[in-house]
């Protein structure tokens, strides 16, 4: 087994005046050669924005990029025709494919935009560039599948064998996850507390496990998680 602990203090950071993030991975002025990625997973970023500003239009190629927004609302527009809102309980997935141009941006005058953005690399490349939203229904207590590479798992889907899930804890539970040969497991802890494989993990601590088949996980409750699934 593989195992490493990513601490929340330990993250790689960009301060900006109207954008804060955090970086899990080496990204932007941020390098760290013991963080390149986890397998196909290279970007976990966690950012906050500020009102009535954004990233202007910029281009991406062969990437999935798959968008959380935990508060405040994001405003997306890409040379593809999608003009669009992404609220919390909505996903957004943009697969950049032989390339892509958008813009995100906050379009409040006066509240916070705070959201997650992961990008896994793609499996195919050069596909034609794709853009979709869904809302997500959340079941408390359990892990909820919202991004494979399946298109039968009727949720967003992504050109990459990895599959994305959501967990809001109410009451603490625990949890055997069964992870494929050849593939790694990134658990993020977005709110509250768990202890993934016998180690402790605080708020947006997060932890990094491959070769092994099962992984105890015990949540607990007001715990809210993001479990990563990728090849490695």
């Amino acid at each position: 087994m593989k195992a490493e602990i990513h601490k929340s203090q330990e993250r790689g950071k960009n301060e900006l005046g109207w954008l804060h993030s955090r970086f899990s991975f080496s990204f932007a002025n941020y390098y760290n050669p013991k963080r390149i990625g986890f397998g196909k997973l290279v970007v976990l970023n966690d950012d906050i924005i500020l009102p009535s500003r954004g990233f202007s239009f910029h281009p991406h190629t062969n990437m999935e990029i798959i968008t959380i927004v935990t508060e405040g609302e994001l405003e997306h527009q890409d040379n593809i025709g999608s003009k669009d809102r992404i609220k919390p309980g909505e996903l957004q997935v943009m697969s950049a494919g032989r390339g892509i141009i958008h813009s995100e941006y906050n379009p409040s005058e006066n509240e916070l935009l705070k959201l997650f953005q992961i990008w896994i690399e793609t499996k195919k490349k050069d596909i034609a560039p794709r853009y979709e939203k869904k809302s997500i229904n959340i079941i408390k207590d359990k892990l909820n599948l919202i991004v494979s590479g399946n298109s039968k798992d009727k949720v967003l889907c992504i050109n990459q064998d990895a599959k994305l899930f959501l967990g809001k804890f109410e009451q603490s539970k625990e949890i055997n996850y069964k992870i494929p040969k050849g593939k790694g497991v990134f658990i993020f802890i977005i709110e509250g507390r768990a202890i993934v494989n016998e180690k402790k993990l605080l708020r947006r601590d997060a932890i990094a496990l491959s070769e092994v088949s099962i992984i105890p996980i015990r949540v607990e409750k007001d715990t809210y998680i993001l479990l990563i699934e990728v090849p490695k």
